[in-house]
């Protein structure tokens, strides 16, 4: 799957955040890129990089950069066998990113199926 193709995907699982998750999401880009950060893995799908919005005070809107969701292209096409395993796979990354962005840690998406 192409980068451009990727891309689409990545919006289509963002399009099908609900609305009013989608509203509260605050000072928050997502991107694509080929492979995570050195450092990390390279079996790494996604990155929240932020404050999440339960910690976020008085103090974070002073100059604060927008958070950043990065979906990693190639570790997610490694671990997928066709286009409909990448579309599944990126929507899952998605949700578990944003979750991240919500203040929603690893153990309770484990939980609830996202991780």
């Amino acid at each position: 799957m192409g980068r451009e193709e990727f891309e689409d995907a990545v919006a289509d699982a963002l399009d099908e955040i609900p609305r009013e998750l989608a509203r509260a999401m605050s000072n928050v880009v997502v991107l694509v890129e080929d492979d995570p950060p050195e450092g990390f893995g390279p079996d790494l799908l996604g990155l929240y990089e932020g404050t999440p919005l339960t910690e976020r005070g008085e103090w974070w809107a002073a100059g604060a950069l927008p958070d950043r969701i990065t979906v990693f292209r190639r570790p997610t096409l490694a671990v997928c066998e066709d286009r409909e395993q990448v579309v599944a796979e990126v929507r899952v990354t998605v949700v578990h990113e944003v979750a991240h962005h919500f203040g929603i840690d690893d153990e309770r998406l484990h939980e609830l199926g996202w991780a």
